[in-house]
């Protein structure tokens, strides 16, 4: 079983295709996705789609392009909207300096409200950070200090640094199909150097097809390359691989519930 740990299935990209979409991935051993929120007035439609398949899951958040348009959304509003049993983490959020798409002032608040959330839920908090390092760094280590939360560096293209602060204070690391890109080859050595029990895969469908997919739409079957490219990256086996991620996302991803397969094989 491999799980795609950060799609975006409510995307136009996937209109009218969602059921082929989802039958492709179990047959890929892709058999369970969380699709994420970009923005938390548009919340409801990524809920609809959780709702519809009972191997999707999803979150509620507002991204950080998104965080201007929608700043000063309490916490107490992200909270009430986790109490439904599909949901199952907080964010996506961060800072993203590459884009820059909304002030950064903006992006650090809506992160410190989405921190707060993860931290009174326990719900795992997906943060998107991209050419922010040392700001995410030092927002993360404060943060922490305040209180402990879950948390997830998504897919990561971050540098070394930021991956071993994020190990250090508790968090996770997910690769997506950039993993397999023929340039990154940095990242693979930070992927080789993580701790195997802190790994997760996903695809951030429909962007970042791996190869030999890339270029055209990615779609959450493809998260069985990324795990592929991982495994042959840290020298073990696919299987492995696979059963050691989707080890990682159940332990973060506390409220999804646990396949009984998957409790008879540990049990």
């Amino acid at each position: 079983m491999i799980v795609d740990s950060h799609c975006h299935l409510d995307f136009p990209d996937f209109d009218g295709e969602r059921d082929e979409l989802i039958a492709r991935a179990h047959e890929a051993g892709v058999d369970l996705m969380v699709t994420i929120c970009t923005r938390i007035r548009k919340f409801d439609q990524v809920r609809a789609v959780a709702e519809a398949y009972d191997n999707v899951y999803c979150s509620v958040g507002t991204h950080p392009h998104n965080a201007g348009e929608e700043r000063g959304i309490p916490v107490e509003e992200i909270i009430a909207l986790t109490d439904h049993p599909k949901v199952v983490a907080v964010g996506e959020t961060g800072l993203d300096y590459f884009y820059d798409k909304a002030p950064r002032d903006a992006q650090a608040e809506g992160l410190r409200v989405h921190i707060e959330a993860a931290r009174k839920t326990g719900l795992p908090l997906v943060i998107h950070s991209r050419d922010a390092d040392d700001d995410m760094a030092a927002i993360l280590r404060e943060e922490m200090g305040k209180g402990a939360f879950p948390a997830l560096l998504h897919c990561f293209s971050s540098g070394r640094e930021l991956a071993l602060t994020g190990i250090e204070l508790g968090l996770y690391v997910s690769f997506s199909g950039i993993l397999t890109f023929k340039r990154s080859e940095d990242l693979r050595e930070i992927a080789r150097e993580l701790p195997a029990d802190r790994l997760l895969v996903e695809t951030d469908a429909p962007y970042l097809a791996p190869q030999p997919k890339r270029g055209k739409r990615n779609e959450p079957a493809y998260t069985a390359m990324t795990a592929a490219v991982l495994a042959e990256t840290r020298g073990v086996s696919f299987e492995e691989m696979a059963a050691q991620t989707t080890e990682n996302f159940f332990r973060l991803f506390s409220k999804v519930p646990k396949p009984a397969s998957l409790q008879v094989s540990a049990g």
